[in-house]
């Protein structure tokens, strides 16, 4: 029996599309269907964290829980303060769920939270797969992570690493995509959004970089996911043309 709690970060302002944790998926608001695949996860708790009422409200009417936070400059620090407003404890395992990722397996949040468990010399636990095709590792898109013989990260990328050298690229298969999942303790948590960004987070625009550039560890589960990301109007067609086919 492991006992974590599901923080989802959700903010209202999306450049590429506005307003996307509201979007109607199936029937349901975005959050709302991630929040249900939190709750299948076996969190002890699921909370949505966000900047906006009506997002909030949406969250309430479905019989989940949803915290008003303040501006913030990434879904750690929304996280971050969303623990402090719901009072989390300091020794329960937070796991950050993404908003924007509605058909998220609940057996892949609960995996990352068990992996921080059995790596107590990490702070920070997330998950990566087989890239599904060549074309995917080569995406910019895609974070591509390099992990060592003990399952922690050595290092994320947005080129395609481990570089094939003299190859064509077709031997993709030996690398892995990072997924966007996180577990922490809120510590540590408060610790990391202190820290100043490194040069390599703000090149490659990847905050786990920061944990790494300060010399702590970062655990991996393998899972081999089929969620999707949506990010863009594209993206959301094709959200809603899978969930028309699970019905």
């Amino acid at each position: 029996m492991i006992s974590f709690a599901a923080i989802v970060p959700a903010r209202r302002d999306s450049s590429r599309l506005p307003g996307k944790p509201l979007a109607d998926i199936g029937g349901a608001p975005m959050i709302v269907r991630v929040l249900h695949r939190a709750q299948e996860s076996g969190a002890q708790r699921i909370i949505a964290a966000t900047d906006d009422e009506e997002i909030a409200s949406a969250v309430r009417d479905a019989g989940f829980e949803a915290c008003l936070t303040g501006e913030c400059d990434s879904g750690s620090a929304r996280v971050c303060e969303a623990v402090k407003l719901c009072e989390i404890s300091e020794d329960a395992i937070v796991v950050n769920v993404q908003g924007d990722e509605p058909f998220i397996e609940p057996e892949l949040i609960r995996a990352v939270a068990l992996c921080l468990r059995d790596h107590p010399d990490c702070v920070c636990a997330t998950a990566m797969r087989p890239p599904h095709s060549a074309e995917e590792f080569a995406r910019e898109s895609a974070v591509k992570v390099v992990s060592d013989s003990c399952g922690r990260a050595l290092y994320f990328s947005r080129a395609a690493i481990p570089h094939v050298r003299g190859g064509d690229g077709s031997l993709f298969a030996s690398a892995k995509i990072h997924i966007g999942v996180y577990a922490y303790f809120p510590r540590f948590l408060r610790s990391l959004i202190s820290l100043p960004p490194c040069a390599a987070e703000e090149s490659e625009q990847l905050e786990q970089l920061r944990i790494l550039h300060y010399g702590k560890k970062i655990a991996l589960a393998e899972f081999d996911s089929q969620s999707i990301g949506v990010d863009t109007p594209a993206d959301l067609e094709s959200a809603r043309a899978r969930a028309a086919k699970e019905k």
